[in-house]
C-alpha cells in the first residue's frame, strides 16, 4: 500500500498486523517461562493446570527451553526454575543502557549513607521497571529484584519519573492509566495524585508513603541524561519504623545528590 511503513528489523513481507505475526509456539514457552519466574519453584502439573494447557504439551515446552538452559529442573524437589540462559539473556537488556553501570557507586553510597536498600528503575510501559538494587543489612528490608514491575502511581521512582511529564503527558497518564488501589493510603485519583507530584517537584523527590505496600516507604528522584531527559530513577526503599517522616528531609536531599551524580555521569548538565 503506497505510504504504508515497514517497522524496521522485519522484512518487507511481514506487514501483516501484530497479531497475526506471532507464533503460537513461542507464545506458549514465553508464557511458560513467565509462569516459573513468578514461582519460587513450581511443579510440572501446576504449571499445566496455572496455564490450562495438557501436562504433555508443558513437558514438551520445558524439555525445549530446558536443552537451552532456560529452565532448569530441581534433582531433590522436581520443582522448575529459570535457568542460567534466561539470566545470560536478561543481562543482554541491562547492556543496553549506561545507566546501570552509571548507578551502581551511588547505589551503594546511598544504602550505606540511609541504611536502607538503595533500587534503580525505569518507565516501561506505564511501569517502573526495576533493573539494580543494593540491599540492607537489616533482617525487615525492601526487595524488588531485577524485573520487578510496579505502577507508576504506587511507586516512588514511579512518582518522581512523572514529576518530569509535562501537563499534556500527565493529563494522559491519567485519563489512560487505571490507578489500581493497593493500599488505603494509594493514589487512585488524578486531582490527588496531581497534588502529590506537584509537591514532589517543590522538594525536588517523591515519596511513596505505603502506597503500594503496608508499613513501607520509598524516596525517590529522577536520572536524567545529556538530553535533560528522564531517563531512570534512583531510590532508597524500607520499613516505616527506620524511615520515620522525620528523616524524609534527609534521606531525599541523599538521594537528589545520588541522583544528580548518576545523571552528571551521564551527561547532563
Amino acid at each position: 500500500m503506497a505510504g504504508e511503513i515497514r517497522r524496521r528489523g522485519r522484512p518487507k513481507a511481514f506487514n501483516e498486523p501484530e497479531g497475526e505475526a506471532r507464533v503460537k509456539a513461542v507464545d506458549r514457552a514465553l508464557d511458560v517461562l513467565d509462569a516459573i519466574a513468578a514461582s519460587d519453584g513450581i511443579s510440572l502439573s501446576r504449571l499445566a493446570d496455572q496455564l490450562d494447557e495438557s501436562v504433555a504439551t508443558i513437558h514438551r515446552v520445558l524439555g525445549t527451553l530446558e536443552h537451552r538452559d532456560f529452565v532448569e529442573c530441581g534433582a531433590d524437589d522436581q520443582l522448575w526454575r529459570v535457568g542460567s540462559g534466561a539470566f545470560r539473556l536478561g543481562s543482554s537488556f541491562l547492556r543496553r543502557t549506561n545507566v546501570v553501570e552509571q548507578s551502581r557507586p551511588a547505589l551503594r553510597q546511598l544504602m550505606q549513607l540511609c541504611g536502607e536498600t538503595a533500587n534503580l528503575g525505569m518507565e516501561k510501559e506505564g511501569f517502573v521497571l526495576f533493573l539494580s538494587q543494593v540491599e540492607t543489612h537489616e533482617a525487615i528490608r525492601a526487595f524488588f529484584p531485577p524485573g520487578t514491575l510496579s505502577p507508576l502511581h504506587a511507586s516512588g521512582i514511579g512518582k518522581a519519573l512523572l514529576s518530569t511529564y509535562d501537563a499534556p503527558r500527565f493529563e494522559t497518564f491519567c485519563a489512560t492509566v487505571p490507578m489500581v488501589r493497593f493500599t488505603d493510603k494509594t493514589l487512585t485519583s488524578a486531582q490527588d495524585l496531581a497534588r502529590d507530584i506537584a509537591l514532589a517537584r517543590q522538594r525536588g523527590f517523591a515519596v511513596d508513603d505505603e502506597e503500594k505496600s503496608p508499613g513501607m516507604r520509598c524516596v525517590a528522584a529522577p536520572i536524567r541524561n545529556h538530553h535533560g531527559e528522564a531517563v531512570a530513577g534512583i531510590s532508597v526503599s524500607g520499613p516505616t519504623h527506620r524511615m520515620g517522616t522525620e528523616r524524609l528531609d534527609e534521606i531525599g536531599a541523599h538521594v537528589k545528590a545520588a541522583a544528580t551524580e548518576v545523571s552528571r555521569r551521564l551527561g547532563a548538565a
